[in-house]
Parts: structure tokens; C-alpha cells; sequence
């Protein structure tokens, strides 16, 4: 199935999601805090952050799996029985998400489904596509309209990895070492990568 890639430990995933209909997921500066916050609490234990954008109406994040050993130390399974990793990992994403939700309509006094149903990932497996993934998901505002230079959207990691002060524990060190260096990222942020496969998430 399109977008809906298992989990599977060491995993490199790319994760998105939308609100249903033509609803916002965040209404205020707080809501997003909130949502990083609720994130951190949740997916943390499971899986590393790289990047991610948090839009309006939807939100991206480039994620690893954590190794196996971690895992199911976290479940409490013995490494001799067999374990299904991607349950585990997609009751963590819904238990992220319905905590969101949940306190998202009792503040704005609204009721039913927040989020479209399953969160959508793609397993990346190369470099090329790992690149890709982290100028799309920072370049999303730009994509959309909503800005006219990546610099110019306080909700998402790229002001993060350039200052270390940031609402998400990221895996700063890493990006930085794997584009060399500070001025290389932004440097990468300002090109025109082929994008047009990547597009076509439509989120």
C-alpha cells in the first residue's frame, strides 16, 4: 500500500499527517508547543527526531527506529520471543496523536476525529532520498505559500539545527556532521533540488 510502509528497528521513516477536512490542527503558538511536547513525551522513547515541520493543517517528521535491543527493553519482551515491532511502534504514533487530539477539542470545544486515519510513512533507503526528505520537509512552507524563505518559519527544525536552542530533542549533531557543517546546510536549504517525485505526497 502506497505511503504505508512497516516499521522496523534502525528504520529510517518518513512520517506525515493531515487534518481531516479543511480543520487546522493548530490554532495558536501554544497548540504547536503543545504538539511538540506531546510528541517528545510519546515517540521519544521509540524513535530518533532528525527534522520536521509542523504546518497548519498537517506535519512532517524524518525519524529513526530505535535498535531492537531498546525496544523491547521499553515492551519488556525477552529477546527470545518473537515480537511484532511495527504494533508496537504504531500504538505509540495513535497514543501520540489521541493525547493531541483529545486536549485539542476539549480547549477548542470540538468533537470528533482530528487526524486523518494511519499516519502515513516511507521507509527511506538511500542517501539520495534521505536528502530529499530533509530539504522537502523544510522547505513545506515555502512549497505552500506560506513563506517566501525557509528562514521565515519558526515551526519546524531547521532554526533548531543551526542553534542548538530548540522545543524538540533532535538529533542535531548528526545532521550537521552529515551535510559538514552548519554553512553547508544552509547552503543545501538554498538550492533547487528535483523535487517533483517528492511532491507528489500532496501534504
Amino acid at each position: 500500500m502506497k505511503f504505508y510502509d512497516k516499521f522496523h528497528p534502525d528504520g529510517y521513516y518518513h512520517l506525515f499527517n493531515h487534518a481531516v477536512g479543511f480543520d487546522n490542527l493548530f490554532r495558536s503558538h501554544d497548540n504547536y508547543l503543545f504538539f511538540l511536547a506531546r510528541y517528545e513525551k510519546y515517540i521519544y522513547p521509540v524513535a530518533k527526531t532528525f527534522v520536521y515541520c509542523l504546518m497548519p493543517n498537517h506535519f512532517h517528521f524524518l525519524i529513526q527506529i530505535r535498535n531492537e535491543e531498546s525496544i523491547r527493553q521499553l515492551a519488556k519482551v525477552d529477546q527470545s520471543v518473537e515480537f511484532d515491532f511495527h504494533r508496537f511502534m504504531m500504538q505509540y504514533l495513535s497514543n501520540f496523536l489521541n493525547s493531541y487530539a483529545k486536549a485539542f477539542n476539549k480547549q477548542h470545544k470540538r468533537k470528533g476525529a482530528l487526524f486523518i486515519d494511519f499516519t502515513k510513512r516511507i521507509e527511506i533507503k538511500n542517501e539520495t532520498y534521505f536528502n530529499r526528505i530533509i530539504h522537502y520537509i523544510h522547505l513545506n512552507p515555502v512549497h505552500h505559500g506560506f513563506v517566501a524563505s525557509v528562514n521565515d518559519w519558526k515551526y519546524s527544525s531547521y532554526h533548531s539545527i543551526i542553534d542548538p536552542q530548540g522545543a524538540l530533542k533532535l538529533e542535531r549533531e548528526a545532521i550537521l556532521e552529515w551535510f559538514g557543517g552548519i554553512a553547508a546546510f544552509v547552503e543545501f536549504h538554498q538550492t533547487a533540488l528535483l523535487l517533483e517525485a517528492t511532491y507528489e505526497i500532496e501534504c
